[in-house]
């Protein structure tokens, strides 16, 4: 996922990356000094590695909803295994898409791209019924798919548009 990152941000790539604990935290090993700890640590210095300070946000408060987001990929998307997880991570943020283009608002940011990759493998194996369901986050996440370098070599989640787009306006 990093290295999908690192691609995207148009890094030269060759960063050392590990892991540590049962929980699998991801370590990036530095050449000076230790090395950093966690997806958001480790997201955010690759986004300012790149000179690419506004996929962390502009203003204050895009920059605090950008690091909550950030925030709740690590602790819930991360976390949540169980269908009743997903159904929730779902809900909450089909409900706040609502009236969103990105998560931050009207700029794409660092919390699209990571929020993509940890949402891939469910939105993978969503049902056409439940892709309806959840329309916000299908419009997002098709969206998103479709910007410049995110996808990679992941696979494209299909939507039927039509359908998607009469009901989603």
């Amino acid at each position: 996922e990093l290295e999908l990152l690192e691609r995207l941000l148009g890094l030269p790539g060759g960063n050392k990356y590990g892991v540590q604990g049962e929980r699998k935290v991801p370590v990036l090993q530095t050449n000076s000094g230790p090395g950093l700890t966690g997806l958001m640590t480790i997201a955010a210095h690759l986004v300012r590695q790149a000179r690419k300070d506004q996929l962390l946000g502009s203003s204050a408060e895009e920059k605090a909803v950008v690091q909550q987001w950030l925030e709740y990929r690590v602790t819930r998307v991360n976390g949540g295994s169980s269908k009743e997880d997903t159904r929730i991570i779902l809900k909450d943020l089909n409900m706040h898409l609502e009236d969103k283009v990105y998560l931050a608002g009207n700029i794409f940011t660092l919390a699209d791209i990571l929020m993509y990759y940890g949402l891939h493998h469910i939105m993978v194996d969503l049902t056409v019924q439940e892709k309806e369901k959840y329309l916000n986050v299908s419009r997002w996440f098709n969206h998103i798919q479709h910007y410049p370098g995110v996808r990679q070599h992941l696979s494209n989640v299909v939507f039927i548009k039509n359908r998607l787009y009469t009901h989603a306006h």
